[in-house]
């Protein structure tokens, strides 16, 4: 539904927003309790007050490094600290959280509440070696549930991705877009600032037909043998249609989040091979969304939400996106691997 007003802009008044969401599944619930309700809410409201950090950062003068590294051997960025704090303590007010992995802590977090039912791993800010010259950056974020609530423990963290009960990120660009699954679809939520809530700007999201491939090519001379050999068919395919060649479009922001975002929206696939990164704050979460957009998400040889981690900021090489994609540098993989056995 659209207003008119005199000066002829048309205002939609028909708007769903990420709090109307999540009631509603509650609602649809009977055993909800309302519980990852809010705790969504809070997730939302950090993501909101980080955005606006991230905004200001030049005018407040939080951008640069602060001169020391985090647990992953990383330069710290001031809005890392600063989103770090953001997310810990929004999640902590929740009252619904009962352990907190970040990025930059290197122990988990214990919450003293004995109330809480959930386990939130998250990136506060991906991305963040971007900062200073004004690349799409972002947060990421999974969400566990306890095993047995009052008495949390690691083992409610060192399990398979696939029991991830939510998983999304908030990318910050040239808008705020909050992208959310629950494990059935996949919906990004848009910031508008004139009324200070999410609005459902990009439903049920499925992963797009385009021809493009995600990756950092100055690695390759560590690629193995599987990686190089798709990507060079990627480059130079063999001719198709009436003899021409159609190769695929190469897009690298270095952002995870914004690098994802664009694969969601468009299709194609990313590769990180080589084991940095983290696989609950960034690959599991990653992988659920893309399998939840009918993608796939796999190491090339297992898939990721498989995987059991044996530490909490235990690593992993990743390739996502389309499942043809994905299916065939898992076919190469196994070429690779049945030739290294004969």
């Amino acid at each position: 539904m659209a207003e008119s007003h005199s000066n002829g802009v048309e205002t939609r008044t028909d708007i769903v927003t990420l709090t109307q969401t999540i009631l509603s599944q509650q609602q649809q619930h009977k055993e909800s309790t309302g519980d990852l309700t809010i705790l969504l809410s809070s997730l939302a409201s950090a993501c909101k007050w980080i955005s606006n950090v991230v905004r200001k950062a030049e005018l407040l003068k939080v951008l640069g490094m602060t001169g020391t590294t985090n647990v992953q051997a990383e330069n710290v960025q001031k809005l890392d600290i600063l989103s770090n704090e953001i997310m810990i303590n929004m999640l902590r007010g929740s009252g619904k959280t009962a352990i907190l992995v970040s990025e930059e802590n290197e122990e988990a977090i214990f919450i003293d509440s004995k109330l809480g039912k959930y386990c939130v791993v998250f990136d506060p800010l991906d991305g963040s070696s971007n900062i200073d010259c004004g690349v799409s950056i972002g947060t990421i974020f999974g969400i566990y549930k306890v095993n047995k609530i009052g008495n949390p423990s690691l083992a409610d963290l060192l399990r398979p991705g696939r029991e991830m009960v939510a998983a999304g990120y908030c990318m910050y660009g040239s808008s705020t877009v909050l992208v959310l699954t629950t494990g059935k679809e996949v919906n990004g939520y848009t910031l508008d600032p004139n009324i200070g809530e999410f609005v459902l700007t990009h439903s049920n999201i499925k992963l797009g037909p385009k021809k493009i491939y995600s990756c950092n090519e100055g690695y390759a001379n560590t690629f193995d043998p599987a990686v190089k050999g798709y990507i060079d068919s990627l480059k130079f395919p063999s001719p198709g249609f009436q003899g021409k060649f159609t190769p695929y479009a190469a897009r690298y922001v270095g952002s995870m989040v914004a690098d994802v975002h664009r694969t969601l929206l468009y299709g194609g696939v990313f590769l990180y091979p080589g084991g940095k990164l983290r696989l609950l704050y960034e690959g599991f979460p990653m992988s659920m969304l893309v399998e939840a957009a009918g993608g796939k998400a796999s190491t090339g040889r297992q898939r990721i939400l498989d995987l059991i981690p044996d530490d909490i900021h235990a690593r992993s090489g990743i390739f996502l996106g389309t499942a043809s994609e994905v299916d065939e540098i898992e076919r190469r993989y196994r070429e690779l691997d049945a030739s290294n056995q004969a």
